[in-house]
């Protein structure tokens, strides 16, 4: 039984065990009721304060975390990486010393995920991993308790397929919350593109034990035949601008268009974290069809935001 989390860092789902990981979706749930029910403000972060360092430029994990705070009684804080002295030379450690003598928690969205890891060891207060190049566990948890509203609870009853870039940061996180909660995730991507290795090592140590399972079927036609969700996210993330020719060139091919939804069960959802780039990785017809549940992802983003922030913030 799960009885705390105070004080604990959240820079991958790996660092947390399927009970404590269920027991966040659960207080997201309640709090997501309570919030349909009229009551928008659980003051349970009183006087507390949020820093949220980007990095990288963002619109759902921005907003979804200030409002979250906010909502808890506390205050966040926006910080531009280049507005702060991080982009005049300040180093990481010296930062996160001085944050964390001013703040309750900090959440930061980078580009090399051993920044998060830096800071996560020079501060005093939490660290949450708002994104980075590698990891996006809070976007992933959101779209697990997604599926669960959807679909139930038992993941080792669903097929759930990933279509596209197999090193993508959000799939990176699904495989290890799927994995750690012991479901199968199938990952269609081409030759090249399959996942970071240190993920699939770390699956092997957190995941399997726990009965989760990853596979990789290059073509999307096989892979989605009876899915019961479907997962795609933009081709060329904010970084890989200068591949752009090439990611397009190589992922053509797996395009999540009608067809290839088709080819899922009759009641398949499909899901996206956002932004999507219409047209590349998917069509209209899919995102603004019957299968798109990506709104509710993003709206659930800030309830699974609220869950994190109050069972992790001392």
């Amino acid at each position: 039984m799960v009885t705390s989390l105070k004080g604990r860092h959240f820079l991958t789902l790996a660092d947390y065990t399927r009970e404590e990981l269920l027991f966040i979706l659960d207080t997201a749930h309640q709090f997501k009721q309570r919030y349909l029910a009229g009551e928008r403000i659980i003051p349970l972060l009183p006087g507390r304060h949020l820093a949220m360092i980007f990095e990288k430029p963002s619109t759902r994990t921005r907003i979804s975390f200030e409002t979250a705070m906010r909502e808890l009684g506390g205050d966040a804080l926006y910080l531009n990486w280049r507005d702060l002295q991080l982009g005049r030379g300040e180093t990481i450690e010296d930062t996160a010393r001085v944050l964390s003598r001013y703040v309750d928690g900090i959440m930061a969205r980078v580009y090399e995920h051993e920044k998060l890891e830096k800071m996560a060891e020079y501060s005093r207060v939490p660290v949450i991993n708002g994104l980075s190049d590698l990891l996006h566990p809070a976007q992933a948890l959101s779209d697990i308790y997604t599926i669960f509203e959807r679909k139930g609870r038992d993941l080792r009853r669903l097929k759930i397929v990933f279509v596209g870039d197999g090193g993508d940061n959000v799939l990176h996180s699904l495989m290890l919350g799927i994995g750690i909660l012991g479901g199968k995730i199938i990952i269609s991507s081409p030759k090249g593109y399959d996942p970071n290795p240190w993920i699939t090592k770390l699956f092997e140590e957190k995941a399997e034990p726990n009965g989760g399972e990853y596979e990789i079927v290059r073509d999307p036609y096989e892979a989605v035949k009876d899915a019961d969700v479907v997962y795609t996210d933009v081709w060329v993330s904010m970084g890989q601008e200068s591949e752009r020719e090439r990611r397009i060139r190589d992922l053509e091919p797996y395009r999540v268009t009608v067809e290839l939804m088709e080819r899922a069960k009759g009641d398949a959802v499909f899901m996206h974290c956002l932004p999507a780039h219409r047209g590349e990785e998917v069509v209209d017809e899919v995102i603004d069809g019957r299968w798109s549940i990506v709104w509710d992802q993003a709206e659930n983003r800030k309830h699974v935001q609220k869950a994190i922030l109050a069972l992790l913030i001392p």
